[in-house]
Formats: C-alpha cells, sequence, structure tokens
C-alpha cells in the first residue's frame, strides 16, 4: 500500500461562519454540510469537487477523541499548502481582506509562495507554479 495523496485536513473552529467565510472569500472554497452530521457542527470544505478541509466546531464529538485548542499552535504540523492559480488575484484579495501576509520567490522552480493565517491560527502556503 502507498499513499496517493493528501486527502483532507481537519480543523476545529470556536466560529463556523468566520472560518467558512475565510475560506470562502480567499480560497473560492465551497461549504456544504457533512454527510450524517448537523451542519451547525460540521462542514466540509470543497474544492474542485473535493471536500479538502473538514470542519468542526469546537466541543463538538469528533471520531478519534484528541485534545485540541483553536487559535493556539497546531501541534506538529507547521503549516498546509494549497497548490493554487492566479497569483495576482489571490493577492488583491489578501490585501482587500486585510490580512497580514508573507511572500517568497523562488525563481529557481518556478515557484511563487504566499503565506496567511486563517481564524483558527492555521498557517496557510498558497502555491502559484509557473507554467
Amino acid at each position: 500500500m502507498t499513499a496517493l495523496s493528501l486527502d483532507h485536513i481537519n480543523i476545529q473552529t470556536r466560529d463556523m461562519a468566520r472560518t467558512i467565510a475565510f475560506y470562502r472569500d480567499l480560497l473560492g472554497l465551497e461549504a456544504k454540510g457533512a454527510p450524517r452530521r448537523d451542519p451547525a457542527e460540521r462542514q466540509w470544505l470543497y474544492a474542485g469537487g473535493r471536500a479538502v478541509i473538514h470542519l468542526n466546531l469546537f466541543g463538538t464529538g469528533n471520531t478519534v477523541a484528541r485534545d485540541v485548542q483553536p487559535g493556539a499552535a497546531t501541534g506538529a504540523i507547521h503549516h498546509v499548502a494549497f497548490e493554487c492559480d492566479d497569483f495576482d488575484a489571490c493577492l488583491a484579495r489578501i490585501e482587500a481582506m486585510g490580512l497580514d501576509h508573507g511572500f517568497a520567490d523562488l525563481p529557481e522552480i518556478g515557484l511563487k509562495q504566499l503565506f496567511v493565517t486563517d481564524p483558527d491560527n492555521v498557517l496557510l502556503e498558497l502555491n502559484f507554479r509557473r507554467a
């Protein structure tokens, strides 16, 4: 058995609406209720027809119990990266949203990166590859 790809990440949030709005407005992700779950407590965020982020309202049960604190550091995970397109449009969104951000340019591998933190203190790396 070999892993084929990263399937999704799970974020525990104290403010479902704010977190959904952040990912919708920044990355264009679409929220849908999770199967067999109360949509007030569980939402899945979709990119290209695939649920890439699972949101759980903090304090509700999880399949596997684990102590997490929204807004605290994300354990051993430093950041989560997304492959994106249209660097200029994304940067404009970040600036319009008033988000602090970082930038890296790696021309030797044809990559530009933007870094932002979501409302629950998850660091996002947004990757833009040149054709």
